[in-house]
């Protein structure tokens, strides 16, 4: 929360005001463990799908996906990390991509390609 607070400049009693209305509203899930509240988005929220494509191509992060997933290889899963999973446009965008028989060629291609449709940097690492 204070990660949030700081980005938009806000104090952590309007971000925790802002979670607690999205909760209500029944886009977040919210759940606690020990001293931590944890929000998640509500995948069952009839507009969930909408938000997540909307968030998706606002970021160009569904245009790489796509391609990574229909040219290299067998891909069994793509996560995003770093400080943009983290919600912080830092300019750089981490994925990794598991697999077996991945088209690694392939792959640092799409990053360069990647990279200048996005604007953002890439990173090799193998």
């Amino acid at each position: 929360m204070r990660g949030i607070a700081e980005e938009f400049n806000e104090s952590t009693n309007s971000i925790r005001k802002e979670l607690n209305q999205l909760t209500d509203a029944g886009y977040l899930n919210k759940s606690q463990e020990n001293n931590k509240i944890y929000y998640r988005a509500n995948v069952e929220h009839p507009l969930f799908q909408s938000l997540q494509n909307l968030v998706r191509t606002f970021l160009g992060i569904d245009q790489a996906v796509d391609q990574v997933l229909e040219r290299a290889g067998d891909v069994e899963q793509v996560s995003l990390l770093g400080e943009y999973a983290n919600g912080i446009d830092s300019g750089t965008i981490e994925v990794l991509v598991m697999g077996k028989d991945l088209d690694s060629a392939y792959l640092l291609q799409l990053s360069g390609k990647t990279e200048k449709l996005l604007g953002k940097k890439h990173q090799d690492i193998s």
